[in-house]
């Protein structure tokens, strides 16, 4: 009983050693388990990723994020302006608005004139200026006016528009890069092929958006302005040369009796030459008649 009571603790140590040993290589084992699982499962999304890719899905999701702060410009507002002058000098007016135009840095869009009769000149001239000096434009133009009939300005903010394709253009640019560096990479032939049909869309994508930004930009940064101008002239009738050439108007009239005469004589020869052999037998008859009633009267007097 004495040698069972001192190896008995010795036994129990041992146990308690065993189960401790189970228990963390237990623990290992599962932790490796884990950690090779969760390998796996990286090398398989990764993998897939990869074959999302060159099956053509260019979702920007999948996109490394670049984090990219936008240059948001000031208010981009598209000014128009329409103005309906009446002017003294029409011509003029037009001649000195261009020249304002280019001293302010501006084009003319588009100019016509429009003329009803003598009385009325009225015409319109579409003018590009810089924004900058839009409204010293404005004044100077009006200033050339008699009278302003009409004056209307519009302002177009496009600021929420302009950053918006700025951020789509930049995402674009992201996806383009991503699938030129796959076209590099790619040894399949359907894969070239599937990835260059999904380059040249966002190609097209991205020219498309920056044709928008650069209307934008032209738009905000030149202002139009439609200047209409009218005109009333007050005729004075002048005399006429032609109605105060007195001898002229006398030799056109004699020579319109002379010409008159002359068909009044041509068109009676012509009546009596036509007409000879009628009236040859006209005379005969009539000169029967005038023998025949002179005999009968010279028998009634016996």
């Amino acid at each position: 009983m004495k040698k069972i009571k001192k190896v008995f603790p010795i036994f129990f140590i041992v146990l308690m050693l065993g189960i401790t040993g189970c228990s963390s290589s237990s623990n290992e084992g599962a932790k490796m388990s884990k950690d090779n699982t969760a390998k796996m499962d990286s090398a398989q999304s990764s993998n897939g990723e990869k074959s999302s890719i060159y099956s053509g899905e260019t979702d920007n999701s999948s996109a490394p994020k670049e984090k990219s702060i936008l240059e948001v410009p000031n208010k981009m507002v598209i000014y128009q302006a329409d103005l309906q002058l009446r002017v003294k000098k029409f011509e003029q007016t037009v001649k000195n608005l261009e020249e304002k135009a280019e001293t302010y840095g501006g084009y003319i869009a588009s100019s016509n004139v429009t003329k009803e009769g003598k009385e009325q000149v009225s015409g319109s001239i579409t003018i590009r200026i810089p924004q900058k000096n839009f409204q010293a434009f404005l004044h100077d133009a009006e200033g050339q006016a008699a009278e302003v009939l009409q004056r209307n300005i519009t302002g177009q903010d496009v600021t929420e528009e302009y950053v918006d394709l700025e951020s789509r253009l930049k995402s674009k640019r992201v996806v383009e890069e991503r699938l030129l560096s796959f076209m590099k990479t790619a040894t399949k032939t359907e894969d070239l092929l599937k990835i260059s049909a999904d380059l040249a869309a966002v190609q097209e994508e991205i020219e498309t958006i920056e044709g928008k930004i650069k209307f934008l930009e032209n738009q905000t940064s030149f202002s139009t302005v439609t200047i209409t101008l009218y005109e009333n002239k007050v005729i004075v009738p002048d005399i006429e040369r032609d109605k105060l050439n007195t001898w002229e108007k006398t030799k056109k009239q004699f020579m319109k009796s002379t010409n008159m005469l002359l068909s009044l004589v041509s068109s009676l020869v012509v009546f009596i030459i036509g007409n000879l052999p009628i009236l040859v037998i006209l005379a005969i008859i009539g000169f029967a008649v005038f023998l025949f009633y002179r005999k009968r009267k010279n028998r009634k007097g016996v």
